[in-house]
């Protein structure tokens, strides 16, 4: 039989557990709405910028950029390559964290195994926004840079464009030949997949995929019409260089924290009912555990009674 009051206990731990993460559930609900919101409103600025960028690339035969010059590596060289990771600085949000975490161990290990068959060498260097991924990958032996802290919630402007300028410095002062950004993309509210993408060198491959995952389509009668740049097409690509990359790691960023509250929020409202149903098995012991205390009592009752009338 089980113990009553064991059983008590246990229900009110768990009846203080749900009423603590449909708390949770709350909060999140609400961010996720700001957070939809700020999505919404990013991601007409961060498909214009992409597609400007697309449509020179396409429409130039060459482009005079260091940001648009991608090196050769020989037999023997080594690619330097730097990963900016948005990841969480709270936990409660499913597999959020760890997802982000594994996608990039796994780029990472793809990347030395291509260029280990080129015989080229790989160095990298890992930026990780939030601290669970950091730590995680510290953990695993990964080269994180420690002083790089920038934190997730409520992503501002400001930030992208801080982070973009250390993008630019490192890439332009060749401490890295490519540079990669990993992120959660939010396609639906049911949908939140990691993906990369490569800041630097920019070419029409990388522009083609990240066009391609915006869902950004040229109208018509854009496809044939040819557009004179001025002075020239250098001139305008440099130009928005610097707001392309503020608009890709913002848009990144506004992605990672919605895919972030829209992940704790599906486990919180998982967990919330995960207790609910504890609690009712629990109820359901207890009730038949206090039935049988009671059966037990009326049955030694009845006996003792008829041991008395027996005397």
């Amino acid at each position: 039989m089980q113990n009553l009051n064991e059983l008590k206990k246990r229900i009110k731990s768990i009846n203080d557990i749900s009423q603590m993460t449909n708390a949770m559930q709350l909060v999140s609900a609400a961010k996720m709405r700001r957070s939809m919101v700020l999505h919404d409103s990013v991601h007409p600025f961060f498909s214009l910028c992409s597609k400007s960028m697309a449509k020179i690339i396409s429409s130039s035969k060459s482009i005079n950029n260091p940001f648009f010059e991608i090196e050769q590596k020989k037999i023997g060289d080594t690619w330097k390559i730097g990963y900016f990771v948005l990841s969480g600085d709270q936990g409660l949000a499913g597999a959020y964290n760890n997802n982000v975490a594994k996608f990039t161990e796994e780029h990472i290990q793809k990347k030395i195994l291509e260029n280990s068959r080129k015989n080229i060498s790989t160095d990298y260097k890992l930026y990780v926004f939030g601290k669970l991924a950091r730590e995680k990958l510290t953990r695993s032996g990964y080269k994180v840079d420690q002083e790089f802290e920038f934190p997730i919630n409520e992503p501002t402007f400001f930030q992208a464009r801080n982070v973009a300028s250390i993008v630019k410095q490192k890439f332009l002062q060749h401490d890295f030949d490519l540079v990669y950004l990993i992120y959660t993309d939010m396609e639906s509210a049911t949908k939140m997949v990691p993906v990369v993408v490569r800041l630097a060198p920019i070419d029409k491959k990388s522009m083609d995929e990240l066009v391609t995952r915006l869902k950004v389509e040229l109208e018509a009668d854009e496809e044939n019409r040819e557009i004179e740049y001025l002075p020239n097409a250098d001139e305008v690509f440099s130009f928005l260089v610097d707001t392309y990359l503020n608009a890709v790691i913002y848009g990144a960023m506004v992605d990672a924290y919605s895919s972030e509250q829209t992940a704790r929020l599906t486990a919180m409202d998982n967990a919330t009912k995960n207790a609910e149903e504890m609690i009712k098995k629990l109820e359901l012991i207890s009730n038949r555990a206090r039935q049988a205390k009671i059966t037990t009592e009326l049955t030694e009752i009845v006996n003792g009674a008829e041991q008395v009338n027996n005397l």
